[in-house]
């Protein structure tokens, strides 16, 4: 079940729009994944993540597109 949170939990989210600038298959994963780079501009840079979206998106339809992602989440 999901837990609810309060607002000043909310408010300590940070989402940011960015732009998938390379996209590569991710064999090391356990299932099918890209590893992915996303342009968050001067501010934040270029960050590494991974999807697992391999059947609903061919590697060249992501390129180009925008995300938001929450870019504060602890190690």
């Amino acid at each position: 079940m999901n837990e609810t949170i309060s607002w000043s939990d909310f408010s300590k989210i940070d989402m940011r729009v960015g732009t998938i600038i390379e996209v590569v298959d991710f064999p090391e994963a356990h299932n099918p994944t890209y590893q992915i780079k996303i342009d968050f501009g001067n501010d934040l840079g270029i960050k590494k993540s991974s999807a697992q979206i391999t059947n609903l998106y061919g590697k060249e339809d992501l390129l180009g597109r925008q995300v938001i992602a929450v870019v504060n989440f602890l190690k």
